[in-house]
Parts: C-alpha cells; structure tokens; sequence
C-alpha cells in the first residue's frame, strides 16, 4: 500500500470516530470481541439451571428485602406464607439470600417441601441462607438468567416489602403478565402499610393522571395482610384441590 493509500486510510479512520459536529465518537475500553465468548457463559448457567429446575416442579416465588431481621413481623410472615404453600403442594423459590429470602426457605424446610435458592453474585448482602435444600440451591452470575428461573417455574409471585431488587422483580413480573409473554397467575402484595402508598401512586398517577395503564391492570395487584387470604387467591385461581397438574409459564 502506498504512502497516499495509507494517508487516505488514516483518514477515512478519522471521518468514521467523528460526528458531524467534529466531536470524536466515543470509544471502548475493552475488545469487543469479548461478548462473543460471553454467550458460551451465559447458555452454560441455563443449561445448569434448567437441569435442576425442570425437576422441582409448581412452586410459589417468594420476594422480598435481604435486610429483613429474623424478629421482624414480616420475616415471620414470610415463614408462615411459605409453610403454608407447601401444605397446598407447592416448593417455594426464593432468591437465596437473607432477610424474608432465608424466611421463605425456612418455612418450606420446616414443613418437608421444596425449598429452592437463586442465588446471585454480588459485592454485598447477598450469600445463601441455611434453609436452602443442597440440590436446589443455585448460583447465578447474570440476572437475567435468574429471573427466568423465577418466573417460568412459578405458579404465583409472593411479594413482601423490600427495595430496589424487589420493585424490579415485581414489575418485571408485571410487565410479562401485562403483554402476555407469561401466563397470567396470581401477584399478591403483602403488607397494606408498605404497599398502599404504591398502589395509590399507580392508581392516582400512573393511570388516572399519565393514563400510562389500563384500569383492569391494577387488579393484577391485590394487597392483602393475612395468610389465609393468600391461600385463598392462589386456590380461586387454580380452582381449589381440583388441578394438580400445572404447566410452567411459558415456553423459551
């Protein structure tokens, strides 16, 4: 190549890390190439969930804050709303960790059901509680990864108070139910005095003001304070003791 070649080259180079504003582009810090091999991790931690998650079957997500002590009344809500879905014939999955997560699996242990634990990689809070069965206790790396682990094995979404994790769960469920790419199933709030001033956000803004949603959207989230209330929602749903084979919630 000669010298005018390499000089044109350089400058084609210049025109394309430029903006029309004679900004340079930004660039990265890091070979692109990377997230090629990264999809060889990403299928590997599905492949390892699945194998473990397609044998468990129905269960009920539990959510919540991992900073929820052992003495708090809803970490002993937590227990008993988990002891109490097993008794229905479900395994409970939670995210592993403390707080109402080890609450969830403690209920279940307690009561001989299923007691599963997904947990992820973080620089704090988060390492597996005791009550996890040493089958069903996984670990994750993306997020992404998990959240299918929670919602496709899970026949309803018990939500209890938490923070950022849990409101990312709750709408990320939502949003699935809403646009129909999982099956609709039960999504109970528990605890009216953390939730209530959500949901009258939602109902005053979100719809009545933004008209961001549809009325019939806000069913999708009762609020409720007692257990039986719990059993009773995920009952009426699957019709009582009548159904006992359930499909997952959707099909990848």
């Amino acid at each position: 190549m000669s010298e005018d070649q390499n000089s044109s080259s350089e400058q084609n180079v210049k025109i394309v890390k430029s903006t029309e504003h004679g900004k340079m582009m930004k660039q990265w810090t890091k070979i692109k190439g990377e997230n090629a091999w990264t999809m060889f991790k990403v299928i590997a931690e599905f492949v390892d969930s699945f194998e473990v998650m397609n044998k468990i079957g129905p269960c009920i997500s539990i959510f919540g804050s991992a900073r929820t002590k052992p003495d708090h009344p809803y970490y002993k809500m937590a227990v008993d709303v988990a002891a109490r879905m097993v008794k229905e014939g479900y395994g409970v999955i939670t995210g592993g960790g403390p707080g109402i997560m080890e609450a969830g699996n403690k209920g279940a242990t307690e009561s001989g059901g299923i007691s599963v634990g997904l947990n992820i990689d973080l620089p704090f809070e988060q390492s597996h509680n005791e009550y996890i069965h040493p089958s069903y206790n996984l670990d994750h790396r993306y997020f992404f990864v998990r959240k299918v682990m929670f919602v496709k094995y899970a026949q309803a979404f018990i939500v209890l108070p938490g923070g950022f994790g849990t409101m990312d769960e709750l709408f990320e469920v939502l949003t699935l139910i809403q646009t129909k790419k999982i099956t609709k199933v039960p999504v109970i709030l528990v605890g009216a005095t953390f939730w209530s001033g959500l949901k009258d956000w939602i109902v005053g803004t979100m719809l009545e003001k933004a008209h961001n949603i549809s009325e019939k959207d806000i069913d999708l989230i009762p609020i409720v304070d007692d257990p039986d209330e719990i059993v009773k929602i995920i009952s009426d749903f699957y019709g009582d003791e009548k159904t006992n084979t359930l499909t997952p919630n959707f099909e990848l």
